[in-house]
């Protein structure tokens, strides 16, 4: 069977090139794989004018993007990393393998696969989740002259994104490099539950405070209460940002996702 093209949606705040050495080191295994820069992300030197993006917006665009895979016929594993789980839910109606084949078309994801993600039940957003978080694991945000979101305390956000990265400059470059988020996507509930409707994979991170070990295996809970199947879990010991800490342990999982995804 041919190897199944990937998407990888980032979290929230986060450009695609923060995961380039993950997208690398997959494309040197032989995968096709992007990163997506959705709309809700917005650039510190400029964000997005118009009306602030929803997850609907980046669900759409999500969708979009793996449109345009599934038309050259491909099968497609769709990636969502912590925020981006939520869109990556919402997006799958229409352009799964198997509704595309009742189209008589051919391509159209295969799996969706989580990476320490926050995934909703129908009615929730992400914000809803993060309510759930204790005081030490919510990060403190401000709202810019243009009504995004920005992250106002470096130092508390690196301790709480990037806890298992020891050296103190590092942990806070990496948030310095953080953009600006659109506050409408985290209120967003969610319409369509993709995970109903194709396998699923979790990256659980063990050692994560920003999306914890019990918002995690609700996550899993809610997939496989719904879903009626197992989740297909995968367990490290590491914070929320894996790409960061321990890159070599999040290609493997990406390679484990997609031949599972191989003969479907």
């Amino acid at each position: 069977m041919p190897k199944p093209s990937i998407v990888l949606v980032p979290g929230s705040f986060s450009l695609p090139e923060f995961y380039d050495n993950i997208l690398n080191a997959v494309k040197a295994k032989g995968y096709e794989i992007k990163g997506l820069h959705y709309p809700s992300v917005g650039l510190k030197t400029g964000p997005r004018t118009g009306e602030l993006p929803s997850m609907y917006d980046d669900a759409a665009f999500i969708a979009k993007e793996v449109a345009k895979l599934a038309d050259e016929g491909k099968d497609v594993v769709l990636i969502g990393h912590s925020y981006g789980g939520v869109p990556v839910t919402q997006s799958t109606e229409g352009v799964t393998k198997a509704e595309r084949q009742k189209q008589g078309k051919k391509g159209g994801i295969v799996r969706l696969a989580y990476m320490t993600a926050l995934v909703p039940a129908i009615g929730q957003s992400a914000g809803g989740i993060l309510e759930k978080l204790p005081a030490e694991s919510r990060i403190q945000f401000a709202v810019d002259d243009k009504g995004w979101l920005y992250i106002s305390d470096i130092p508390a956000a690196g301790l709480v994104t990037i806890s298992d990265l020891s050296d103190k400059a590092e942990r806070e470059a990496w948030v310095e490099k953080f953009q600006v988020h659109s506050p409408v996507s985290f209120s967003n509930e969610l319409t369509h539950a993709g995970y109903k409707d194709v396998p699923v994979s979790y990256l659980f991170c063990e050692e994560d405070r920003c999306v914890t070990p019990q918002i995690q295996k609700d996550s899993i809970d809610i997939i496989e209460k719904e879903s009626g199947r197992k989740v297909d879990v995968t367990s490290i010991k590491t914070g929320h940002c894996p790409s960061i800490t321990a890159p070599e342990k999040v290609v493997d999982w990406i390679v484990h996702v997609a031949t599972k995804s191989e003969d479907i």
